[in-house]
């Protein structure tokens, strides 16, 4: 499945604890990545620097849905299903 276009959901609902150009620390859950553009897409999506864990997260139909809002509330109830 391919990203959907202007979603980002992934980029913004999950907490990341690796660093991010321009996010030393990582970022919390519920913020916008700073590498995600204006069309909500991955400005390092092919770069080296562009975390494992983001690599790692791919684009599935039981976690995008058909809606942006629907992959948010299933990412931050992952989220916090999984906080420690």
């Amino acid at each position: 499945m391919d990203c959907r276009s202007d979603c980002g959901a992934c980029c913004i609902a999950p907490s990341i604890s690796s660093p991010i150009p321009g996010m030393p620390n990582g970022k919390p859950a519920n913020t916008r990545c700073v590498q995600l553009d204006e069309t909500m897409r991955c400005k390092i999506f092919t770069s080296p620097l562009r975390p494992k864990v983001c690599g790692a997260l791919q684009a599935r139909r039981d976690m995008c849905f058909t809606h942006r809002a629907d992959a948010f509330t299933y990412l931050l109830q992952l989220e916090l299903d999984t906080a420690p």
